[in-house]
């Protein structure tokens, strides 16, 4: 059975970049030796290999590494760093504006309208 990997590197910038193979270490070598001159990693060498994890479907893997790259650094640090269960607190909205902080109670509406 195949194996899917999603992974994250670590890079000398220290941005992230996420990706998905099926064969970790050709992927990693490809990466650190910059064999794709039009890589996002390709002058942000060395690289480090910081999460990796595997799927039997291809599609999951898929699915896993879109989601992954949307999620903010503090999110994959959180999966880097095996606080899994950090993800759900991270992804509340802490905006002011944001409905679920959005507080008008029923008195001071009411006073609005009279």
């Amino acid at each position: 059975m195949k194996q899917y990997y999603v992974y994250i590197l670590k890079c000398s910038d220290s941005s992230y970049y996420t990706g998905m193979t099926n064969n970790m270490n050709r992927k990693f070598y490809e990466h650190q030796n910059g064999l794709n001159l039009s890589c996002y990693t390709f002058d942000k060498r060395p690289l480090q290999l910081v999460f990796s994890t595997e799927f039997n479907e291809v599609n999951q893997a898929i699915t896993f590494e879109k989601q992954v790259k949307g999620w903010s650094r503090k999110k994959k640090e959180a999966i880097i760093d095996d606080k899994w269960e950090d993800l759900k607190n991270l992804s509340i909205c802490k905006n002011e504006s944001h409905s679920s902080n959005f507080k008008i109670s029923f008195d001071s509406a009411q006073k609005d309208i009279e």
